[in-house]
Order: structure tokens, then C-alpha cells, then sequence
């Protein structure tokens, strides 16, 4: 009993933690959230206008991040699981992507820099900016479709491959679709992860103050997280600027909020459908 009610009182404390937190960011901040604030530019040295280009940029730098970084995951997971045999390679394979998940997102914004930004000469850009956070965020959705597949019973492959089917169909037509509500779940976390990230960005993509909307992936966005912690510490009149912040953290959320809410009636739909079948 007693360890039952430490980890109910546990659970009772996550949620009183992201409960606190949301309502702190309503308080602060839910005073200057307006329709001028979502669709206006900045102005007066960001003490004034809304947020219009960094939730632009932020949709970008997601959007950007996604188509990098699952086609390369999901491939690379299944490769790991279905084709890869048990051996060094397969060990050296997980134990490399493994170590990719645990390196800080400044050495990721370094590495973009070097490699995207100056190397490749797409300068500080969409393009640069996407193709890091792609590769921030590669290892959690590799690991996810590696687990998606390994929780699948083998006794459907065995079934597949009894009826004839091939090893690609088998994957195409029975496996993917079983781990695909899984899939999802992982790419749900990338997509939390990006949203929030500051420190890739900072090197590769993000704009101190760019009160317009890219007109090509070579261009430099404002994004939220940069933002915020612009107008939070280093802005023009910060104490001024504080209900602002306030307000752009609520956005973010609230954007992280809505796009995990999308991603798990996806997944839902998915899981029905794989139980009816």
C-alpha cells in the first residue's frame, strides 16, 4: 500500500507540475494574446506587435525537420529490425544511435553550422536550419520504429510468408501498418523536441528581428523559442517586453499542444484500423 500511494502521489505530482506551468503561462500571458498579436509583425524593438514571422518559421523549421527526418528514420529503423542480422554491426549500429540521442543540441548546432551552413554554403537558412534539427531528432524516431517492429508478433511474418508474399510485401502490407500508431507516437516526440529548440537554430536558420516571411528554404526565419529567449534577455526594453514573452511562450505551447493533439487522432485512426483488421 505504501508504495502504491508513492506512485500515485508521483503521478498526482507530474500533474500538478505541467498544470502549474500551463496555468503560470496563462496568467502571465494570456493578456496580450489577440488576433493582431497572432497575425501582426513585431514592431519598436519587438516591445510592441505580435509574433506573425516566428510562428511561421517555427511551422517551417517542423515541417522542414519531419520531411528529413522521417523517411531516413523510419527506413533506417527497419532496416535495423527486419534486415540487419544479429551481430558487431547491428551492436555498433544501435549503440552509435543510441549515443546520437545523448549529444547536446548546441554540438548539433555547431555541427549544422559547419557542415550546412558553411561547408555546403547554404548560409543561415531554412534549408540549414531543417537539415539540423532533421539529424536532432533522427535517433528518437529510429529507436521508435525499431521498437514499433520488435513489439509486432513474428508470427505474422510467418503468415505472410506462408501465403506467398515476398519479404519487401510482407513489410510494405503487414508489418509497417501494425507499428505505424508506434511510429507516430515517436514522431510526435521529435515534434516537441523541435518546437523547442534553441540551440540548433541559433547557429543555422534563426533571425534576431526579420519582421517578414521567407520568400525561399535559403532564407533566415525568426522561430519562437528564439525569440522568446530574445525578447526575455536581450531585447531593447526587456522589462517592457515581458508580457510579450509571456505571451510567446503560451504560443509555443499551445502550437506543441495542437499539433501532439493532430498527431494522436492520426495514431488513433491508425490503431483502430490495424484492430479491425
Amino acid at each position: 500500500m505504501l508504495a502504491f500511494g508513492f506512485f500515485r502521489m508521483s503521478s498526482f505530482l507530474v500533474l500538478f507540475i505541467l498544470f502549474y506551468i500551463l496555468g503560470f503561462l496563462i496568467y502571465k500571458g494570456f493578456s496580450v494574446i489577440s488576433w493582431e498579436f497572432l497575425t501582426s509583425n513585431p514592431e519598436e524593438g519587438m516591445t510592441k506587435g505580435g509574433i506573425y514571422p516566428a510562428i511561421v518559421g517555427t511551422m517551417y523549421l517542423i515541417l522542414g525537420s519531419l520531411l528529413v527526418s522521417v523517411p531516413i528514420g523510419v527506413l533506417s529503423g527497419i532496416y535495423i529490425n527486419e534486415y540487419s542480422k544479429d551481430g558487431y554491426a547491428k551492436r555498433i549500429i544501435k549503440m552509435m544511435t543510441n549515443n546520437l540521442a545523448g549529444i547536446p543540441s548546441i554540438v548539433f548546432g555547431l555541427f549544422g553550422m559547419s557542415l550546412f551552413v558553411n561547408t555546403l554554403g547554404f548560409g543561415d537558412s531554412i534549408i540549414a536550419g531543417s537539415l539540423t534539427l532533421g539529424l536532432l531528432t533522427l535517433p528518437i524516431i529510429i529507436r521508435t520504429t525499431e521498437e514499433a517492429l520488435i513489439a509486432i508478433d513474428t508470427t505474422f511474418r510467418t503468415a505472410s510468408y506462408a501465403l506467398g508474399a515476398s519479404k519487401i510485401q510482407t513489410i510494405a502490407r503487414v508489418i509497417l501498418p501494425m507499428g505505424l500508431p508506434n511510429i507516430i507516437t515517436g514522431i510526435i516526440l521529435s515534434i516537441g523536441r523541435v518546437s523547442g529548440e534553441t540551440a540548433p537554430i541559433l547557429f543555422t536558420v534563426a533571425a534576431y528581428f526579420l519582421p517578414k516571411l521567407p520568400s525561399s528554404i535559403y532564407d533566415q526565419v525568426m522561430a519562437l523559442p528564439y525569440h522568446l529567449y530574445v525578447i526575455a534577455t536581450s531585447g531593447n526594453n526587456v522589462e517592457l517586453s515581458k508580457p510579450i514573452a509571456y505571451g510567446t511562450a503560451l504560443v509555443l505551447i499551445a502550437i506543441v499542444l495542437i499539433v501532439n493533439i493532430l498527431a494522436n487522432v492520426i495514431r488513433n485512426y491508425f490503431a483502430k484500423k490495424v484492430k479491425m483488421k
